[in-house]
């Protein structure tokens, strides 16, 4: 089967736009239902030459609410090479994401037995962040990394078990995926996941010429429950418009 590079922001944008896959992938990486999800376009100008072109980003902003009623600003970065300017953007991009007012939810207090209001306010939703790397780290292999924080009194070195509003909304987990060790034996429901995205299966194509917009994967060693966003991608290579995103992606990058 041949499908869309998920890599490229066009394809993965195709793909994550079908919210039930969204909430599919999000599942298999977070561990967690997702109750509701709302994807907000992150549109950005880049200049190319004398030229000013706009493009949808590799900036991907979720928000979500899990079983347990917890919202929180998930921020899903793809990035196919390793540049220089890489880290202070994402640092900016942070701190954007830090400020933006939108990123909030309202919060009514209660009090009594009988739960009665007594007033509102706004409280910063907690941000997760998950990147995926086309390019690898200087020293850990592994495919998937967690970065999850836990909170212990310094005196006692006692963990704290009860999240703080205050510290979620300063601090965040993240969740980094190095595509280039992804690995042919899948250890885990999200390293099966993952195998969608090895650049292993990048299409050679019968006269040789390698098309990095296309992967082809053998259906038959996907589980059946990763069908779906096969059936997303085999889609998303017969759209137009996404095609030339694609094209526009690595013009970008090159000029970069």
């Amino acid at each position: 089967m041949r499908i869309a590079n998920p890599i490229y922001d066009a394809a993965f944008k195709y793909l994550l736009e079908y919210n039930q896959l969204a909430k599919f992938i999000l599942f298999t990486i977070l561990n967690e239902e997702v109750s509701d999800l709302e994807f907000r376009p992150q549109e950005r100008i880049v200049a190319i030459g004398s030229r000013h072109l706009t493009v949808y980003r590799l900036d991907f902003a979720a928000r979500i609410n899990n079983a347990a009623g917890e919202y929180r600003q998930v921020l899903i970065e793809i990035q196919k090479a390793k540049l220089d300017t890489d880290i202070m953007r994402f640092r900016r991009y942070l701190g954007e994401q830090y400020r933006d007012a939108n990123n909030i939810k309202p919060v009514v207090t209660v009090e009594g037995k009988d739960e009665k209001a007594t007033g509102r306010h706004k409280q910063a939703l907690p941000l997760l962040t998950i990147y995926f790397l086309g390019h690898s780290l200087e020293h850990s292999k592994a495919p998937v990394i967690h970065v999850c924080r836990d909170c212990y009194d310094l005196t006692t070195g006692e963990k704290l078990s009860e999240k703080e509003s205050f510290i979620e909304s300063l601090t965040h987990d993240s969740y980094i995926i190095q595509i280039p060790h992804l690995r042919h034996e899948r250890r885990s429901e999200i390293e099966e996941l993952l195998q969608i995205f090895d650049q292993e299966y990048i299409s050679g194509g019968k006269s040789g010429i390698v098309n990095r917009h296309i992967l082809e994967i053998n259906e038959e060693e996907i589980p059946e429950r990763y069908r779906p966003i096969l059936c997303r991608l085999q889609k998303a290579i017969a759209e137009q418009e996404v095609v030339e995103a694609m094209d526009l992606e690595d013009e970008v990058l090159c000029e970069l």
